[in-house]
């Protein structure tokens, strides 16, 4: 049995990829050769760039840069 789960956060509380994990958990607690297929989503606010990094296996690296006015961030 293939299942897909596609959740988005719960604003404040839990990550998209985080309630996916845990809707996983579930599943598999009741249909132990379950295939489950998670796919967190999001709508452009909380919890996007988790969601895409999560979806296309990349990773979040952090880099100082010079802003247009000069700062750096």
């Amino acid at each position: 049995m293939r299942i897909v789960v596609a959740p988005d956060s719960f604003k404040g509380s839990v990550s998209a990829v985080s309630v996916a994990n845990a809707m996983e958990q579930g599943i598999l607690s009741v249909f132990p050769d379950a295939e489950v297929i998670k796919v967190p989503i999001a709508d452009g606010g909380e919890g996007t760039i988790e969601a895409l990094i999560v979806a296309a296996g990349g990773q979040l690296i952090a880099q100082k840069v010079i802003g247009p006015s000069g700062l750096l961030f």
